[in-house]
């Protein structure tokens, strides 16, 4: 086990009806004036919006509001958000949505206390020095940014996707009631559920072997994803379920997963390309394309790594003989999984061609100037020959 620092101060408010209480949850930290972030709508026709507005109307609390936050979030809102913000001078931001609301959210916060463009600190040539607070009310349970570092948003413009990790992207609190994700239609429950896997498996596969109570971590989150994602996609409002998963989200993206690890990314690395080029590529679609791919091509230069997670977390009887026929089986379960809950695992079902394969490979390696970690570098030949995988 590596050395590591772990903190994770987002405070969680986690139940039933606990949205209701949002009002009083921003009073409790003297905010007056807030500003109200959500996607294209649909907490209007829910009727969420009506129940967080009424919230805030009781506590006396001021709102401006900026709504229109589509998937693979785009730099040009955020820029909307920090003007408004400018103007408005709200003490901190409610995202009321899932990741790409509160991603956008994130970097509105960075962005509304100074006057350097959004788009820099995505692309990392600045570092973020202040925020405004963040509160998150959560509707889908995926991202894990209710809890996280991260943000990612996309230049339309560039077709670029780029994410940047700062302690100032942790949300303050995060209010988590599982009955608001009872109307998260099937394919983004599957979606959520790729989503929480991939950010524990990332975390998984790491360079390291001698981890053995963050492997046990994360193969107890994994299984619990996997039999509730199953019972939630049969049964939308079994309350045990998408308890299970939105809680399962917020543990596999606070960094819990990855402590003790020197993990790569990869697999979010090169679909950061993907639905940054492919506007209409949810995130987890891709990772539900490119993770059996991926591990397929890296898998024998690690092998036991593999053969661990077949036998621990898809109970596959252990091939001492033949140790890489385990190793492929766990990564062919997992592919038959991400199928089985209805999520792609090919190219074609994106409707995605090989025509841009180098381009995408020569962004992901910014031009050529770095190779991706992974068991093997990972440059632009390596990451064409896996994205010829997922054809």
């Amino acid at each position: 086990m590596l050395n590591f620092e772990f903190h994770t101060p987002t405070k969680i408010y986690f139940g039933v009806g606990v949205h209701k209480d949002i009002g009083e949850i921003i009073a409790s930290y003297g905010f007056k004036k807030i500003l109200l972030h959500y996607g294209m709508g649909s907490i209007k026709k829910s009727g969420l919006y009506d129940d967080i507005t009424n919230s805030l109307k009781k506590q006396s609390i001021e709102f401006a509001e900026l709504g229109g936050v589509q998937p693979n979030p785009k730099v040009s809102l955020v820029r909307q958000g920090a003007a408004i913000c400018k103007k408005e001078k709200p003490d901190m931001i409610l995202a009321v949505g899932g990741g790409s609301v509160i991603d956008s959210a994130k970097v509105i916060a960075i962005s509304a206390l100074t006057d350097i463009d959004a788009w820099d600190f995505s692309a990392k040539r600045q570092t973020p020095t202040d925020a405004l607070p963040i509160g998150v009310v959560l509707t889908i349970s995926a991202s894990g940014s209710e809890m996280s570092t991260s943000a990612v948003i996309t230049d339309e413009q560039q077709k670029l996707k780029r994410g940047f990790n700062s302690q100032l992207n942790r949300p303050l609190f995060s209010v988590l009631n599982p009955e608001l994700t009872y109307s998260v239609g099937r394919f983004q429950t599957g979606c959520g559920i790729v989503d929480i896997m991939m950010h524990t498996l990332e975390r998984y596969f790491s360079k390291n072997k001698d981890n053995d109570l963050s492997d046990r971590i994360s193969e107890a989150l994994l299984k619990s994803v996997i039999k509730a994602g199953e019972v939630a996609l049969n049964n939308p409002t079994d309350y045990q379920a998408r308890a299970t998963l939105m809680w399962a989200g917020s543990l596999s993206h606070n960094d819990l997963m990855g402590v003790g690890r020197d993990y790569f990314f990869s697999c979010h690395q090169m679909e950061h390309e993907l639905s940054g080029m492919y506007d209409h590529v949810a995130h987890a679609a891709g990772l539900s394309v490119l993770f059996p791919a991926w591990a397929k091509y890296v898998y024998k230069h690690s092998p036991d790594i593999f053969c661990q997670y077949a036998t621990r977390v898809w109970n596959i009887d252990m091939n001492f003989q033949e140790p890489l026929e385990t190793a492929l089986k766990g990564i062919i379960t997992t592919e038959n999984y991400f199928k089985a809950i209805g999520m792609p695992t090919r190219l074609n079902q994106l409707n995605i061609t090989d025509e841009k394969f180098e381009e995408m490979a020569n962004k992901c390696t910014y031009l050529g100037k770095r190779t991706l970690p992974s068991y093997i570098p990972l440059g632009e030949k390596e990451i064409i020959e896996i994205l010829k995988l997922c054809e």
